[in-house]
């Protein structure tokens, strides 16, 4: 049985063998240090008050006083450093930080603190009474059997070899009565060892209850770094949503009609290098394109934006080079931060299986109990993952971590491994869109059947026989067209005007693109005339 080292003396002097250990120097040790810290801070209060006192009447020793007044800063910081000594749990800093720079600010905050007066009325009280009481229980543990230990020599160097006087209190005439006081002397170690923990631990008891932060304080900060770690998880996910909106809707819109223009322009462009050269272009423009939509898609993806957790882990097993099975339990959608963090853990867990577990199978279960999302993601393969530095896991760890959730890695040598998540939230709220998905089969979420209607419960397993399914892994391929009021299709993957932009700027009249079919638009006929009857599949972008 492995036994814990004691954390202060009081602890230490339960257990046997404590005179012999090392805690009693360390209390020694504490008390000398207090007792000359104590002894010039006496000095030091005396001079600033006589002198602020004095000076005072001509306004110069006004800094004086204020300086005493903030005295007890400098001194508590010492006394917490010293308690180390004694108590290997730190006392923290009670004092929270200024509001601003400068040291107007600064003198503001601290003088409004509990914690300020607190400090500076133990120093008031260290330099009046609590040194001297260091100094007695040191000299009466320690110094006292010293000096008893110490009567064969004095007797025969101070003494003359006649006599020797033991404390001021008794004399010794004789060497055998010599040798006896010390011999007492030693005994009298293991008491004085005991008194020495008891003054140093009531001092440093004293010390903590003064100048460590109290347990409202405590709680106050908690409460406050909560808060706070909150609204930074808040802002950075608007940040990534407001980058990938300006993406969507920005540089990917100018990609879409550069893309068409020059596919218009190769279409027209004579056989020849021109020709070729614009076939280069427009392939690199569409290469681009794609990238910059899986760009888009991880940072935030559409489908979790519109559809939940349930249909973008669908999603994700759609993409996945390894069948995924796909059971969550999910009544309604979660916070965005929490579906954020579990989406992005799910995937990078589904390609690190791809990468190098050399799994033949996955799965994905869960779901949302006791108030809190529970995420587990199994593999058959090899085993032997390590969460360690430079490996994706330790960074979903501490994202996971800032929402007070917890990640575990579970992979022996030989497999399987177990990836599981828990991030408290508050319970699904139904909201007529619920994203729950369970069993095993094709992962079809609401979001790629292209429909509006809630996502109901789906089955994934992101791939067969290792092809990848027709449109699976490409954003808006999936998704028929829905559509707005003013008849313009609105899918993911198609909510720009590029392709309108593109034929507009090539035939300076608006018409349908030559790869829609006439029966779905006539010739000459805006892009408008879509409808939701006749929007055809390739109207995707």
């Amino acid at each position: 049985m492995i036994r814990m080292q004691p954390r202060n003396p009081w602890q230490a002097m339960s257990r046997p063998g404590y005179a012999l250990s090392r805690w009693p120097w360390r209390a020694a040790g504490y008390l000398l240090t207090g007792a000359l810290t104590g002894a010039v801070v006496l000095v030091g209060v005396v001079v600033s008050l006589v002198a602020g006192g004095v000076l005072a009447l001509a306004l110069v020793g006004l800094p004086l006083l204020l300086g005493t007044a903030l005295a007890g800063l400098p001194v508590a910081r010492l006394e917490r450093w010293r308690l180390r000594l004694v108590d290997r749990d730190p006392a923290a800093d009670p004092h929270r930080p200024p509001a601003a720079p400068g040291l107007r600010a600064w003198l503001t905050t601290r003088l409004r603190e509990r914690a300020t007066w607190r400090e500076l009325g133990h120093t008031l009280l260290f330099a009046g009474l609590l040194w001297p009481v260091d100094a007695l229980a040191l000299m009466a543990g320690l110094l006292a059997p010293a000096a008893v230990i110490a009567t064969p020599l004095l007797m025969a160097t101070v003494g003359g070899g006649e006599e020797a006087k033991i404390l001021k209190l008794w004399t010794v005439t004789t060497w055998p009565s010599a040798a006896g006081a010390a011999l007492l002397g030693l005994l009298l170690l293991a008491p004085g060892a005991y008194l020495l923990g008891v003054a140093a631990g009531a001092r440093a008891g004293l010390t903590r209850l003064l100048l460590a932060p109290r347990e409202a304080e405590l709680g106050a900060r908690v409460t406050e770094l909560t808060r706070s770690r909150a609204r930074l998880v808040d802002a950075f996910e608007t940040e990534r949503r407001r980058i990938e909106r300006d993406l969507h809707d920005g540089a990917q819109q100018r990609l879409v009609a550069l893309t068409m223009t020059l596919g218009l322009a190769r279409l027209d462009a004579p056989p020849g290098p021109l020709a070729d050269r614009l076939a280069q272009a427009h392939d690199e423009a569409g290469r681009a394109l794609l990238e910059l939509r899986e760009l888009i898609h991880g940072i935030h993806p559409q489908v979790l934006a519109d559809y939940g957790l349930g249909a973008a882990v669908a999603d994700a097993a759609d993409r996945s080079a390894v069948p995924v099975d796909v059971d969550l339990e999910l009544t309604g959608r979660l916070p965005v931060p929490v579906e954020a963090a579990a989406y992005f853990v799910v995937c990078e867990a589904l390609a690190n299986v791809a990468r190098h577990s050399g799994a033949s199978r996955a799965r994905v279960g869960g779901g949302h109990r006791d108030g809190r999302l529970l995420l587990e993601v199994r593999d058959d393969g090899r085993g032997g993952a390590r969460a360690g530095e430079g490996s994706g896991l330790t960074g979903l760890a501490d994202r996971v971590s800032v929402l007070d959730g917890r990640l575990t890695l579970s992979s022996p040598v030989g497999g399987p491994t177990l990836l599981r998540v828990e991030i408290p939230c508050a319970p699904c709220s139904p909201d007529g869109r619920p994203a729950a998905a369970r069993g095993a089969g094709r992962g079809r979420s609401a979001a790629a059947r292209g429909s509006d209607r809630p996502a109901p419960p789906v089955r994934a397993r992101g791939r067969r026989g290792g092809r990848r399914r027709r449109g699976a892994g490409r954003r808006g391929r999936r998704a028929p067209a829905r559509h707005r009021g003013d008849g313009r299709p609105d899918a993911p993957g198609f909510r720009d005007e590029g392709l309108h932009a593109a034929v507009r700027l090539r035939t300076g009249r608006p018409r349908c693109p030559s790869s829609y079919s006439a029966s779905t638009c006539s010739a000459g006929t805006p892009p408008t005339c879509w409808t939701p009857a006749t929007a055809p599949a390739s109207a995707i972008c």
